[in-house]
């Protein structure tokens, strides 16, 4: 009897071993199989794996107060218009935290801080403003937050740091192709420069005019300044007036650029303009009406350009805002496309795998055209040059 019991209870012991090296087994098998479907780990590294929609903060530092507003209104749009699009496509979900800068270098500070610090993003759009980006992009590089410029134009913006890119194209970019335009059309020998000398981005653009003019090899008869927020600008035409230029070399925001013109024309003064950057927008038109016509300018934006991408961006842009865009508008849109680029193709919402997959990016088409990034951050694209005629943008011929 004793010997049967023993035998019952080897049995019953063998088998109890033989069930749990089964449970043993399929215990690992389980877990690894639940690795791989990303059901245990991060929700990131499920996202890599499972091709699950990659989601992302994106902290969006913006010109939303104050005289130059309009910029900032314009990005925001674009912004806005292109996640909702993106998110549409279900392959990217970008949550947009926006903070108001009023085109103020302390507030762009505070704002990024608080983007980064507090909302945890993980990457910055913005903000609107070259001198903003002086002070907000080393701030981003030490966190190694990566920060995308879609209207900084001002020489040395890449080079800031890593983390730093921008899909706008610099003034040293721009200027140089529509001077030559100009020089070419109205055999131009003499040139006046008048400047902003107290902002990063017109004196960025007063370097540049400066420079193509000595390659060009063109005379600059007078060169003069003036301030932000400045109405009256009287002295300054009466001296390029009076020096009888072939053409002037403007570098300006939209609101002094358009008083600039308003007043040449009404002083008489019938030459030609060639403006910076800062005169890319609809504004300029509004507010100088039809001094406005003759001024040249370069930009990646053309929106009557017979391209079926940006003909869709424009109707849905009108549709959604009831006006059309303009390059700032066209350049935010296309730079949270190139965000979600880089979201999707680094596969996480993690800071250092996005700034290397923004790295990466070659020759990605948008609204703008064919851009890549260069090896210091700054976009490769070709400018159109266009000049304003009966008070509307045209392609330069």
């Amino acid at each position: 009897m004793n010997k049967k019991l023993q035998l019952v209870f080897s049995l019953m012991m063998a088998f109890a071993l033989v069930v749990l090296a089964a449970c043993g087994g399929g215990s690992s098998s389980d877990t690894k199989e639940e690795s791989n479907s990303g059901t245990s780990g991060s929700a990131d590294e499920g996202s890599k794996d499972t091709g699950e929609v990659v989601k992302a903060k994106v902290g969006v530092i913006s010109y939303l107060t104050g005289p130059g507003a309009s910029y900032g209104e314009a990005i925001t749009n674009g912004l806005k218009l292109a996640n909702k699009e993106i998110t549409e496509a279900g392959e990217v979900e970008l949550e947009l935290k926006i903070e108001d800068s009023a085109g103020k270098q302390e507030e762009a500070l505070s704002a990024a801080q608080k983007l980064m610090n507090s909302e945890n993003v993980d990457i910055i759009v913005g903000p609107t403003l070259s001198t903003e980006m002086q002070v907000v992009a080393p701030e981003a590089d030490l966190n190694g937050v990566t920060i995308i410029g879609t209207s900084t134009t001002a020489a040395g913006i890449p080079q800031i740091g890593d983390y730093v890119f921008r899909n706008s194209i610099p003034e040293s970019m721009a200027i140089p192709a529509s001077v030559q335009k100009a020089v070419d059309e109205y055999d131009v020998k003499k040139v006046a420069i008048l400047y902003g000398n107290d902002d990063v981005f017109t004196k960025a653009g007063y370097d540049v005019m400066k420079q193509v003019a000595e390659d060009m090899g063109l005379e600059v008869v007078t060169t003069e300044t003036f301030q932000l927020g400045q109405s009256d600008y009287k002295a300054q035409l009466t001296k390029i007036k009076n020096m009888n230029p072939d053409l002037i070399l403007c570098s300006a925001l939209y609101n002094e650029g358009s008083v600039i013109l308003d007043q040449a024309r009404k002083m008489g003064i019938d030459v030609p303009v060639v403006g910076g950057n800062g005169f890319n927008s609809p504004e300029v038109i509004k507010i100088a009406g039809d001094a406005s016509n003759g001024l040249i300018v370069a930009t990646p934006w053309f929106g009557k350009k017979d391209d079926e991408k940006v003909k869709k961006f424009v109707e849905a842009y009108k549709a959604e805002y009831g006006m059309e865009p303009d390059q700032f508008a066209a350049q935010a849109y296309d730079g949270l496309y190139l965000v979600a680029e880089a979201v999707k193709n680094a596969g996480e919402a993690d800071r250092d795998a996005i700034r290397d997959a923004m790295a990466e990016i070659r020759d990605f088409n948008g609204v703008l055209g064919t851009m890549s990034f260069d090896e210091e951050g700054d976009i490769v694209m070709e400018p159109t040059v266009l000049i304003i005629k009966d008070n509307e943008y045209v392609v330069f011929e």
